[in-house]
Formats: C-alpha cells, sequence, structure tokens
C-alpha cells in the first residue's frame, strides 16, 4: 500500500524524537503516520470502486 512507507517514517520519526526529547519531531512523526493511514484508506476505496465496475 502506499501509505505503510510514511507510516514506517512517521514511527521511526516518533522513536528518535521521544529518544532525544524533540516534540517537534515527535509531532511531524505522528503527521506522517496518519497521512499514510489516509492514503491507505483512500486506495482502499478506490480498490472497492474500480471492483463493482
Amino acid at each position: 500500500m502506499a501509505g505503510e512507507g510514511d507510516e514506517m517514517k512517521g514511527r521511526a520519526k516518533e522513536a528518535v524524537g521521544d529518544l532525544t526529547d524533540d516534540d517537534d519531531l515527535k509531532r511531524e512523526g505522528k503527521a506522517d503516520k496518519a497521512g499514510g493511514k489516509i492514503k491507505d484508506k483512500v486506495d482502499d476505496v478506490k480498490d472497492k470502486l474500480t471492483k463493482d465496475r
């Protein structure tokens, strides 16, 4: 799925942010994870719509 890379990148950023106590990096990681999840959901909807045709 397209969003899996963003989710993994987000998890990594969050982890580094936790280790370095960098709140900006943690927030950036959470945003990346959320964006990845949204991309996955959009892909799921596209797949369902094209299968029904």
